[in-house]
């Protein structure tokens, strides 16, 4: 296990290629909040959107935030939530958009691992619950498009030590949702065998 830095967003694609699962990760830059009714309007229904995604991070999440004036929000509590959900737009993200990095809780199924691998890009997991640090972490909201899907609008936020998140799939086709899944499927095989 390695301990990375990365910038987003990411102009190289070689720093999303040296990420290994179980790899660390601590992100500085911006990454953009995205949820199940933001991709809903982009792929469902055909809006492009306003926000630049190319080598993005994105953060499974729909921010409690405060209102400050016209497009201007302070945050609250910005918390993650479970991506598996939203796995069906991954390809799109990444082949339309060039989108490098999703980040949830919970992790993907294995229908992404591929996908991923193919377009260079990785899911990095954080830790269910960690919201209060999280926040800390994000140093502004810079920008807020689609503010009618409120809270599930795209955000931009400036960040400074985001993490550290965990590769939980990588580039290279490793997954450790996959691998967690397998082990656990033999270990209940041993244990039905015991009871035969």
């Amino acid at each position: 296990m390695a301990m990375h830095e990365v910038t987003f967003p990411v102009t190289d694609p070689a720093a999303i290629l040296k990420l290994r699962a179980g790899d660390e990760v601590v992100v500085q830059g911006h990454i953009i909040g995205i949820r199940d009714r933001t991709q809903i309007r982009i792929f469902d229904q055909g809006a492009a959107p306003p926000m630049d995604l190319s080598g993005a991070f994105l953060l499974h999440t729909a921010p409690n935030v405060r209102k400050l004036g016209a497009g201007r929000y302070e945050k609250i509590c910005i918390g993650t939530t479970t991506s598996a959900r939203m796995v069906r737009f991954t390809e799109g993200l990444g082949e339309r958009y060039g989108v490098r990095a999703i980040c949830g809780k919970g992790g993907f199924p294995d229908e992404a691992i591929e996908p991923m691998q193919r377009l260079g890009m990785v899911y990095l997991a954080i830790v269910g619950g960690a919201a209060a640090l999280e926040t800390t972490q994000i140093e502004e909201i810079e920008e807020v498009a689609w503010e009618d899907l409120m809270p599930e609008c795209l955000w931009k936020f400036r960040v400074k030590d985001f993490g550290p998140l965990t590769v939980g799939i990588d580039t290279h086709g490793n997954s450790l949702y996959h691998d967690v899944q397998d082990r656990a499927k033999t270990k209940l095989e041993e244990l039905y065998a015991r009871f035969q």
